[in-house]
């Protein structure tokens, strides 16, 4: 077990809630994260006990997500007002897909537009059209979140309801290493956004389960489409994830070559240096 703060005093996703139906101590959902064996059921009072390598830990649902916090006592988890909201958003879980990477690799490529062109021609965006246009990152201090607002990409099918390419608006956040939100355009909603979630599991520091849930605006689109859509993009994303070398992420500046449409990327690498940052990383 690792002893990087970082991660053992943080709220950290097991998955879907669902995963605790039909659970008790004698047949308890049973997942992997942080190199070691999670353990979580339905408590007689019908509230998680979990779990981590025989120890107790912390355990909490949240977002129709199951987290564990795996040591010492447990904080608050960040907010999703898109989740909470009662303005008619339909909630999507697209659950989760296995990654050969470290999930700070992961959330790093959740954070990137400088690849859509190039990885998701056709759909998030297209060759010649490659500028990232500037953007401003700053960090909440009460919060400690990093945000990202005025970003903008033109992108051919930004969505499954969208029917041609249109200049799409982003907004970022990070909330914790392994956790990062982004808005965007809704079509259906003038002046709403669309927020979709990733919650990175880390099975161990080279490998995760990554999932995503939506609040969405879409009113036309089912489910299935929805989900589909999203998978279609992850499918792009998997097999450059898990080509990456090293695996780990490099946080120390020089080891890998940043370029302006970066700034998001270099915030998210510098965040994590002055974090202390372990898990999943590389820092000499």
């Amino acid at each position: 077990m690792t002893t990087d703060p970082n991660v053992l005093h943080d709220w950290l996703t097991v998955g879907p809630a669902s995963r605790l139906d039909g659970t008790c101590a004698e047949r308890p959902y049973i997942a992997r994260l942080l190199g070691g064996e999670a353990r979580v059921w339905r408590g007689a009072d019908g509230a998680p006990v979990a779990t981590l390598d025989g120890r107790p830990a912390a355990a909490c649902i949240r977002y129709d997500y199951l987290w564990l916090w795996p040591a010492g006592t447990p904080g608050a988890l960040f907010a999703f007002p898109e989740f909470d909201a009662p303005d008619g958003r339909r909630i999507i879980d697209c659950d989760g897909i296995g990654v050969a990477v470290s999930g700070l690799r992961m959330v790093e490529n959740f954070l990137d537009m400088g690849h859509f062109p190039f990885v998701h021609a056709s759909y998030l965006g297209e060759v010649p059209h490659t500028e990232v246009k500037p953007y401003t990152v700053t960090i909440d201090v009460a919060s400690d979140e990093i945000l990202a607002t005025g970003c903008r990409f033109l992108q051919p099918k930004a969505s499954s309801t969208a029917t041609g390419a249109l200049e799409i608006h982003y907004r970022y956040r990070v909330m914790q290493p392994f956790t990062a939100m982004l808005h965007k355009t809704a079509f259906t909603r003038p002046g709403r956004m669309d927020a979709i979630a990733l919650f990175v599991q880390p099975v161990d520091e080279e490998h995760i389960i990554a999932y995503t849930l939506m609040a969405y605006d879409d009113d036309t689109s089912s489910d299935t489409d929805l989900v589909a859509f999203q998978h279609t993009i992850f499918a792009q994303d998997k097999p450059i994830l898990e080509n990456q070398v090293p695996k780990r992420l490099p946080l120390r500046p020089g080891r890998e070559t940043p370029v302006r449409c970066d700034a998001l990327s270099i915030a998210y690498r510098k965040w994590l240096l002055a974090r202390g940052m372990r898990y999943g990383a590389l820092t000499d």
